[in-house]
């Protein structure tokens, strides 16, 4: 399991022009873009929220559980591309629907029992994300 973080002053994700998942903090927020592979299980999702949770890269070295920061979860295979060989990438290391959906929400749910509020966008469907980058901060999360 992968996680891609982006520290954000705004993020929003659109399916057919309608916002699905947004946040708009105060402060600052979280854009956690989550990708799975076919040897990923929970423990992985409730190891890496917890890791995102308290990871120190908001403003004064504070976490998003220092500050209640909100964060906005995004399936993306993509995160698994393989681009060794050739010009068109390989998918071969994400894992299926069926695998993935329920990590990717197990995730955003481990996120919730530790008190986080969190929007998310919709598995599977093209989706256009907008953000404003914090920074910019970006730190890619594995386990």
């Amino acid at each position: 399991m992968r996680v891609l973080v982006q520290r954000v002053s705004s993020a929003a994700v659109l399916v057919d022009d309608e916002v699905v998942g947004a946040i708009r903090p105060a402060g600052q927020g979280l854009l956690a873009f989550v990708g799975v592979t076919h040897s990923d299980a929970a423990d992985q999702a409730r190891r890496l929220a917890e890791k995102l949770w308290t990871l120190r890269i908001l403003d004064d070295e504070k976490s998003a559980s220092d500050v209640g920061a909100p964060i906005l979860v995004v399936s993306q295979f993509t995160l698994y591309a393989n681009t060794a060989k050739g010009r068109r990438p390989s998918w071969n290391a994400a894992a299926p629907r069926p695998v993935a959906e329920p990590l990717v929400a197990a995730f955003a749910d481990a996120l919730r029992a530790r008190g986080a509020r969190v929007e998310t966008g919709t598995f599977g469907a093209h989706m256009r994300v907008e953000l404003t980058n914090d920074g910019p901060v970006t730190v890619l999360l594995e386990l």
